[in-house]
């Protein structure tokens, strides 16, 4: 049937005719809508029905399909005209346009518009507000055109639409020409035009202009001084907005709740301001009775919890009545901007959003993430848990902000795995989501995810912005793929990223602990202006190479250059004095307090030069005599030096320290072994396994051809097993031949992790490349001899990156001068 389910469209009056006449429905065969719509037919004698009615009949008829948003009695209304041959006024010809319109058929109401015999300027205007209520701007824009050009006599509601629609598509071209028409119209501008002139300015960016439109109207009202001040809070004008506001309390015009909250809103963003006027305008909310406002009361609320000012926020959010999400939003988001003691705030925050439960609201995408935020700040993994299974309740687990909460919630936990699973289950992933799950899995050490993660990122289109990138530079560089770091770098220069001081310094970062530090140095010198960042990174990656007085240097030259050294500078410092030997140097005043790790590295410096009565002094006297990083440093040395017997009293005080920590033992045990006590050596053994304390198992790895390849002690994993074993087996019998004396006899020592690693490289790498291995452990004296020894034989550079600094072997010698 015509117009039963979904409307047949109708082309033209014409085509109207043909579908009455082949259809010829009757009334009451149309599925009827509403039961007055109804009723107003059902009242129509019958003999009537077959007759054309009157124009305020069909008016009435056409007026009610279009306030009840239904076009269906409105195209059979019309469809009765036609059939009945009653040629409808202009008034009703306006109403059937204005009932397609609203019915949000604008083809329909095209169409009626041009087969008007008649048309005025009410038409005109129909059409254009309707296709602007629709949003349809470009057709609007057009209609306006073609009424110009038909010379219609325009009135203000025209100027008031298009104005509108310039503010909607930010126009400020037409806007201006729309606006020199109204100057020259001589309608005047009066507040019905001046506001949607000051809207149209404001949003297109010329707040300046809007000012002027304000200041030449003829009689300003609410609306127009809250349009003025809403452009001076979008553009950031806070004193120019506090400056309308003065003298809009000074006309007497009384402030809305609107306005209030749109000012209160900008004293947020302007911290200098917050304190005086945002206070002067809650008194002034007091006063008018505006501070139990919905809109003024959250506004207050955020306005104290943004500005740091947590107990008037606590005391405005407790005289709010019917308390509303948003409000608690803006409560919990506040207590988790407070700096000092945040771990208490996130547990308040917590308290709210169970008080939230309580009282049956239904907490927003917002109150999500913003309470996983708190979970992390507190780090309260069991709770976060439970808020993932309320997200889940709700569905919302798919939206990007609260998954990429998520992700950085199970992330700090180590659960990459079910990171990586909320990551998936999120429709929408942007830059944010993909960052968090790479940094993720960075942050957690597992390196070569977050590569094939960021691979996928460049695939997806895309574009990863400084942050990831220095992420994966660091992942890297922790892997040493410097082939990787590569062509991450040159992705940077292709994108322009480069030119961002993080990324350089990253760059500096990655390629220095990947062993390559005439890159790291090039790339150092090649930046336009070096921070105190890069020249940090730089000291403290020669001093780890062991060239001391190439770093010490460096920091000379900072400090001729005006840059003033931060902690990792000095750092790096000691670090150099300690690796070289230099400790007059690195006993030198600086003029800063020491901090644990600066006083553990001044402990390496006498130990390490055999001042071992020195360092076991100044531990205690240092002021962190309880951290175990002290007494390990200690214990360290008292190995390199044979000290047996401090060596066993500063085990003791580390034990006591950190009794499940393997490093100790291993020490111990290693001072033990070296000085042929084997009965205590096999306590010490026996010890760790009555404690069930493990070994950290030897790791070493080494890039091949863009993979980074593993080994562990006597590994026979790898595919290439027995080619790295006879290659081993090989050198081991030509640096025989040069002196060395396998004094162990032990294979466990010769398939030691980097003894394969290193002769892995030798088989995969071409002949003039320098081979880059890391280690999780320090490298064994043993292995150091034999990489010494092959660097000589194969006339090969090989870099050895331990946790405490890189080695570089060259012709039979190491850069650390076996002072390590």
């Amino acid at each position: 049937m015509l117009l039963q389910g979904k409307p047949t469209k109708i082309r033209s009056l014409s085509n109207i005719v043909n579908v009455t006449r082949t259809l010829t429905p009757s009334i009451q065969e149309v599925e009827r809508p509403s039961s007055s719509l109804d009723d107003r037919f059902e009242t129509l004698p019958p003999c009537e029905l077959g007759n054309s009615l009157d124009d305020v009949t069909y008016t009435k008829l056409v007026q009610s399909s279009m306030h009840l948003g239904c076009s269906v009695h409105g195209k059979l209304v019309q469809s009765h005209m036609v059939k009945t041959g009653y040629n409808p006024g202009l008034f009703l010809h306006n109403t059937l346009l204005n009932m397609y319109l609203k019915c949000n058929e604008s083809d329909m109401a095209l169409q009626l518009f041009d087969e008007m015999a008649e048309r005025n300027v009410v038409s005109w205007n129909s059409l254009i507000s309707g296709y602007t209520r629709l949003g349809l701007y470009s057709n609007a824009k057009e209609i306006f055109c073609k009424a110009r050009i038909a010379n219609i006599d325009i009135n203000k509601f025209t100027f008031a639409s298009m104005l509108s629609i310039c503010a909607q598509t930010s126009d400020l071209k037409l806007g201006k020409v729309v606006h020199g028409l109204l100057m020259s119209s001589g309608i005047g501008v009066a507040a019905f035009l001046t506001n949607p002139l000051v809207a149209m300015y404001s949003k297109c960016g010329r707040v300046d202009q809007a000012r002027v439109a304000f200041d030449q109207c003829d009689g300003l009202d609410d609306v127009s001084w809250n349009s003025m001040i809403a452009g001076y809070v979008k553009a950031g004008l806070h004193d120019e907005m506090l400056q309308v506001l003065v003298k809009m309390h000074r006309y007497g015009v009384r402030f809305s709740s609107y306005v209030l909250g749109s000012v209160l809103s900008a004293c947020c963003l302007n911290f200098d301001r917050s304190l005086v006027w945002g206070k002067l305008l809650h008194s002034c909310s007091v006063k008018l009775g505006w501070d139990l406002d919905v809109v003024v009361g959250t506004a207050l609320l955020d306005m104290y919890a943004k500005i740091g000012d947590l107990d008037d926020a606590v005391s405005t959010f407790s005289v709010l009545n019917d308390k509303n999400v948003v409000m608690y939003n803006a409560m919990i988001s506040g207590l988790l901007r407070g700096e000092e003691n945040s771990d208490e705030y996130a547990k308040k925050a917590l308290n709210l959003f169970a008080e939230m439960q309580r009282h049956g609201l239904r907490p927003s995408e917002f109150t999500f993430s913003t309470i996983i935020k708190a979970c992390i700040a507190c780090k309260d993994f069991e709770y976060g848990k439970q808020i993932h299974g309320l997200v889940c309740k709700n569905n919302l687990q798919s939206d990007e902000y609260i998954g990429s909460m998520l992700v950085e919630m199970y992330s700090m936990w180590s659960s990459t795995d079910d990171a990586l699973s909320c990551f998936d289950s999120t429709c929408k992933q942007d830059i944010v989501i993909w960052t968090s799950m790479i940094v993720g899995h960075a942050q957690n050490g597992e390196y070569e995810r977050a590569l094939v993660l960021f691979c996928k990122l460049l695939s997806s289109g895309l574009k990863p912005d400084e942050f990831t990138i220095s992420t994966m530079l660091s992942a890297c560089a922790n892997l040493a793929a410097a082939r990787s770091g590569e062509q991450i770098q040159s992705y940077s220069i292709k994108t322009g990223i480069i030119e961002s001081g993080v990324v350089r310094n990253s760059l500096i970062y990655m390629y220095a602990k990947s062993g390559d530090i005439d890159s790291a140095n090039q790339t150092f010198k090649a930046a336009d202006k070096s921070d105190v960042v890069s020249w940090s990174v730089m000291i403290c990656s020669t001093a780890h190479h062991g060239c001391a007085k190439e770093a010490l240097s460096l920091f000379e030259l900072m400090i001729s250059s005006g840059i003033a050294p931060n902690d990792v500078a000095f750092l790096g410092v000691l670090t150099a004095c300690s690796h070289g030997g230099l400790v007059e140097e690195g006993l030198r005043d600086h003029g800063i307090a020491p901090t644990e790790k600066h006083c553990a590295c001044i402990a390496d410096l006498y130990g390490r030069a055999g001042r071992l009565s020195d360092a076991k002094t100044f531990i205690m006297d240092s002021g962190f005599s309880h951290a175990p990083i002290m007494w390990r440093t200690l214990l360290s040395s008292c190995r390199i030096h044979k000290n047996t017997e401090i060596g066993k009293h500063v085990a003791k005080r580390l034990i006591e320290l950190e009794p499940q920590a393997s490093s100790s033992y291993v020490l111990l045990y290693n001072i033990y072994n070296d000085a042929r006590m084997e009965e205590a050596a096999t306590e010490i053994r026996d010890l760790m396994s009555n404690r069930r304390i493990k070994k950290e198992p030897g790791l070493s790895w080494i890039e091949v051809g863009n993979r980074v390849n593993s080994f562990l002690v006597g590994d026979k994993c790898h595919p290439q097993s027995e080619k790295i074993y006879a290659k081993l087996d090989d050198l081991l019998q030509e640096i025989k031949k040069i002196g060395y004396v396998d004094e162990l006899e032990k294979d466990e020592v010769n398939h030691h992790s980097e003894k394969l690693a290193v002769s892995f490289g030798l088989i995969g790498l071409a002949p003039s490349a320098p081979l880059r291995v890391m280690k999780n452990l320090r490298v064994c004296r043993d292995c150091h001899t034999v990489i010494k020894l092959i660097s000589k034989v194969e006339k090969r550079e090989i870099v050895v990156r331990d946790p405490i600094r890189f080695h570089r072997f060259r012709d039979g010698s190491c850069s650390c001068g076996d002072y390590w």
